[in-house]
């Protein structure tokens, strides 16, 4: 008396693909690839998509070359903040390391 091989499907939470498990086997029989809707109607919105995507690029660009203009006056004005914490604390010598404390 043969068994016959049970087999189940199952569909990839991830891409949605659909396997064909051999449950005797322990293995994959067929797997069947999702079918991938297309990612624009007609060549004219693709187009201006591409067109979008131009623009926001160069608008990051021009603002990254802005905030590129101004960090050397960030860096100062947080270096200037620096110097006068540090001006106002007073220096208490040399730091206790805890290797001292024994």
């Amino acid at each position: 008396m043969s068994k016959s091989a049970p087999q189940f499907e199952v569909t990839c939470p991830c891409c949605g693909a659909v396997l064909k498990v051999d449950t005797v086997e322990r293995a994959v029989i067929s797997h069947i690839a999702p079918v991938k809707p297309k990612t624009f109607n007609d060549i004219e919105e693709a187009a201006r998509a591409m067109k979008e995507q131009d623009s926001r690029r160069d608008s990051i660009f021009r603002q990254s070359v802005e905030n590129q203009k101004h960090a050397a006056e960030l860096l100062e004005k947080k270096f200037q903040e620096a110097v006068r914490k540090a001006k106002e604390s007073p220096d208490t010598g040399k730091p206790i390391r805890d290797f001292d404390l024994d």
